[in-house]
């Protein structure tokens, strides 16, 4: 049993789900330093930089000891990492999951800085984790959980050091036993120490669908990029959770055929398209999209070579590799997950002249309304659900078109120009503030 919804916040560094594994040749880490290395040699700048940027600012791993329903006692092992403050304190998300390792947290969290960055947010990337499969524990254990380790990095978390938020396998009641834990221990409520909240207890309108809304933001701006109308194009989106249901659900209210769908136990397509709506409704149900009426039965790790206008990959890392690269036809790719295409990949789209709309751009709408929350928290003033999607679109298109025209002065695909263009902007405050002592 598990504590966590369908309907949980949405994570900042967007995951799908917990029991999707990724690639035993995955290595996230060695792909963020392979992309941070090529910004720095874009942008000319000195060795000792690269170490500086490849290595987070700090690190702490705790043991969380679980005290079972049946009176047992387990050992969990629990991670967070920080990976810059220079451009003000680190922020990123939780992850629930049994494929929690510390160089997996390193690299979400370098990616957590870059996104920031690009989006012109005041934080710098962190990420947490702990060892865990949710779907095996009780509300009750996972609050023990959730507990115990905010009480081990206690230290370290803030509202002006660091952030949290969910992320895989976690959720707004998450959120709020960590503000809780926190609160108590200081003595007086501080809203402002995560974000992702329930709405009673500060959270912002509008975050819960933050990281789905931007994707759709940028995947219109890069249909119309290759002259693509929403109506005459068609999509297929790897997962149907935080981000992919969401995200499926705008698109097809924006006019584009959504045809095919995964989620962890498998896929379905409708040439016609699917009704989401209607889909939304058989997961709610069933906990699946697989058997639903009207489409025909997909293996999942096939989505991402399906015949379509736009590819969404909002599941988990690794996912578009060398090994099958050729065959994705997409004419769109965005990044809706961090992470779900290895270099090697993105050497042969590239190639190939697809459009590969990055993470750190595409799924940057969830850091940006936690970003709002925080910001509504500290004021202890919150703004309407149209003033917080009408600043979210702002931002994602602000973003799109610098990184597109910085893209198009320098020869550079959209992924190298967004790492370049947010390297410069940590390097710059870095070397602003200086190195002390």
């Amino acid at each position: 049993m598990t504590a966590l919804s369908s309907g949980a916040a949405v994570s900042e560094t967007v995951s799908e789900t917990v029991s999707e594994t990724v690639s035993e040749a995955a290595d996230p880490l060695a792909d963020a330093h392979s992309r941070l290395r090529a910004a720095i040699d874009v942008l000319g700048y000195e060795e000792h930089m690269y170490d500086m940027l490849a290595t987070a600012r700090r690190e702490m791993t705790v043991s969380v000891p679980l005290r079972r329903d049946d009176g047992t006692v387990e050992v969990l092992t629990g991670h967070r990492v920080q990976h810059n403050f220079s451009r003000g304190p680190a922020k990123g998300g939780l992850r629930f999951s049994p494929d929690v390792d510390l160089d997996e947290v390193r690299a979400l969290a370098m990616w957590m800085t870059w996104k920031c960055a690009l989006l012109d947010v005041p934080y710098g990337g962190a990420k947490g984790g702990v060892r865990i499969d949710p779907r095996l524990y009780s509300t009750s254990e996972l609050e023990r959980v959730t507990r115990r380790y905010t009480s081990e990095i206690m230290p370290i978390i803030g509202p002006e050091q660091d952030i949290p938020a969910p992320d895989v396998g976690t959720d707004e009641q998450t959120m709020a036993w960590i503000m809780d834990s926190y609160s108590v221990s200081s003595g007086h409520t501080v809203l402002g120490v995560v974000t992702g909240k329930p709405i009673s207890l500060g959270g912002s309108l509008g975050r819960a669908t933050a990281t789905s809304r931007g994707v759709v933001h940028v995947a219109l701006a890069a249909l119309a990029e290759r002259g693509l109308a929403p109506t005459a194009s068609r999509a297929a989106v790897q997962g149907f959770g935080k981000v992919g249901r969401s995200a499926a659900r705008f698109l097809a209210e924006a006019g584009v055929a959504v045809t095919a769908v995964s989620d962890q136990y498998g896929g379905i397509r409708a040439d016609g398209g699917i009704d989401i709506v209607d889909l939304e409704a058989h997961v709610d149900r069933t906990g699946t999209v697989v058997g639903f009426p009207g489409a025909e039965p997909l293996d999942g790790d096939l989505l991402v070579e399906e015949d379509v206008e736009l590819l969404v990959p909002a599941a988990v890392e690794c996912v578009i590799r060398a090994d099958n690269a050729a065959r994705v036809r997409a004419a769109v790719i965005v990044e809706g997950a961090n992470g779900p295409t290895t270099p090697e990949a993105d050497r042969i789209l590239e190639d190939n002249g697809q459009l590969v709309v990055p993470d750190i751009l595409a799924n940057a709408g969830g850091v940006v309304v936690s970003y709002f929350e925080w910001v509504q928290a500290n004021q202890a003033y919150w703004w309407s659900e149209d003033d917080v999607e009408a600043r979210l679109r702002e931002r994602m298109l602000g973003a799109w078109e610098r990184v597109r025209l910085y893209a198009a002065q320098r020869d550079l695909s959209l992924r190298s120009a967004a790492t370049c263009l947010a390297v410069e902007s940590v390097a710059q405050a870095h070397r602003r503030r200086g190195l002390y002592p």
